[in-house]
């Protein structure tokens, strides 16, 4: 598959390059994605709530009322989770919500998720992401030249240097990261992906 290379001002250099099959042209899995994704948002959760049981709660644990002849439900203790004021029936507790997702798989949703992505066009490849100055001026206005400030936009560099890192950070819905730390989540959540000519030519060697 071939993409065509734009210049930083959105026109067009007349050259393509060319990339991977491997990565970019093979059948989507959904369900390798999916687990991938499930995957990461549960790495995401800290798993610290935690509410009251029974025996956490402080109160009395004398009978309330005699168990017959009142015609009302039983009731043992004051600390009851149908009581106002007490435990918590079945509540959370703290725990580790992640989980294994073999490396074959994971390699997997991540080449289906940058093919689909390629089959739906929304991969675009620019010459060059460096920048002379850290102003997100400069940021936007190349994003803005190629369409894609109003829209979720993951940019792949091969290294982030200083000044892309802090010219993109304040720029709403635009993500920066390299090639090695691409995600299954980030590239799916993402409307547009840009990467850098350097950087696609180098994933397509691998």
């Amino acid at each position: 598959m071939k993409l065509e290379v734009l210049k930083t001002d959105g026109s067009k250099t007349g050259r393509t390059v060319e990339i991977s099959d491997e990565i970019f042209g093979i059948e989507p899995h959904e369900h390798v994605m999916w687990l991938a994704v499930k995957q990461y948002l549960a790495n995401q959760r800290q798993g610290t709530h935690s509410s009251k049981e029974k025996s956490d709660v402080s109160g009395s644990t004398r009978k309330l009322i005699k168990q017959k002849g009142t015609g009302g439900a039983r009731k043992g203790s004051i600390k009851a989770g149908l009581l106002r004021g007490g435990a918590r029936v079945f509540g959370p507790k703290p725990r580790d919500y992640s989980f294994k997702v073999n490396a074959k798989e994971k390699e997997l949703a991540r080449r289906s998720a940058l093919s689909q992505k390629a089959k739906e066009n929304q991969i675009f490849v620019i010459e060059d992401m460096n920048l002379p100055t850290h102003r997100t001026k400069e940021a936007f206005a190349l994003l803005k030249n190629l369409g894609m400030t109003a829209r979720k936009t993951l940019v792949v560099v091969n290294d982030s240097t200083d000044n892309l890192k802090r010219a993109t950070r304040n720029i709403a819905g635009i993500t920066l990261t390299t090639a090695g730390g691409l995600n299954t989540y980030e590239v799916l959540k993402a409307t547009n992906l840009l990467f850098a000519e350097g950087t696609i030519k180098a994933m397509g060697s691998k």
